[in-house]
């Protein structure tokens, strides 16, 4: 199927380099500190996709040392400016060998996994990055609710989009950010739990714990539907020890 990085655009990388945790993204992070200090332990971390470095700065204020890499070179120029001693590193699209395996107690993937097309792909990221976690090591995926893209929500708009609610796991969907100054569409991948519990057992990866955040009314937002439907998932996933990859 063809897809591009819709990343990969000095104008978005302008407008994603000044969102930090409004709306429905705050959900996204308000529960990512008790999560992981409930799963991980130790220090070390990697945020893959880090983008315009947000994540990669939230891992930093919750004590960890933190390595981000993107294939977006855009992006990563934005995050270097935000944070000139971040640790940030530009890698080819599946490329890892910069990376040394068993070096991570947590590698955090923030809304990543929306953007890579076809089960292969996945499949194969997931699996280098299991070879990077030591072994009590623990990966947080936070991914797009399917349900975020049939609905309208404090950051996004998805009325324009009415095929989106006829995708079927691996079709493409489009989202509009409304917390950016760039109101282009996004494509995203249609991913369904099914299917990334297929992902995850095709990858020698456990799920140990999966969260649905939900608004609360006293929280300060103009919430839409976030109070009864949980925009994102957050996967809490280990390696499955002597695993041993089927071919694909």
């Amino acid at each position: 199927m063809g897809f591009s990085n819709a990343y990969e655009d000095k104008k978005r990388a302008d407008a994603y380099s000044k969102l930090e945790f409004p709306g429905t993204y705050y959900l996204a992070y308000r529960d990512l500190p008790k999560i992981i200090s409930t799963h991980v332990k130790g220090i070390e971390a990697l945020d893959f996709g880090c983008g315009t470095g947000r994540s990669t700065r939230f891992l930093q204020k919750l004590g960890f040392n933190t390595i981000g890499v993107d294939i977006s070179e855009e992006m990563l120029k934005k995050a270097k400016e935000n944070d000139p001693k971040g640790d940030y590193r530009l890698i080819l699209d599946g490329d890892f060998s910069q990376l040394k395996d068993k070096t991570f107690d947590l590698v955090l993937s923030a809304f990543t996994f929306d953007n890579i097309p076809t089960m292969k792909k996945k499949v194969k990221i997931f699996s280098d990055i299991r070879k990077m976690l030591r072994s009590q090591g623990r990966i947080v995926n936070l991914v797009c609710s399917p349900e975020i893209y049939t609905h309208e929500w404090a950051s996004f708009s998805t009325r324009g989009f009415p095929a989106n609610k006829i995708a079927k796991g691996g079709d493409k969907v489009r989202i509009v950010i409304t917390d950016t100054e760039d109101r282009r569409p996004v494509e995203d991948i249609f991913w369904t739990p099914e299917y990334y519990m297929e992902t995850y057992a095709k990858s020698g990866l456990i799920i140990v714990e999966v969260y649905k955040p939900l608004a609360k009314a006293s929280e300060p937002y103009k919430w839409i539907n976030e109070t009864r439907i949980a925009p994102w998932t957050i996967y809490v996933l280990r390696k499955r020890e002597g695993f041993a990859p089927a071919q694909m």
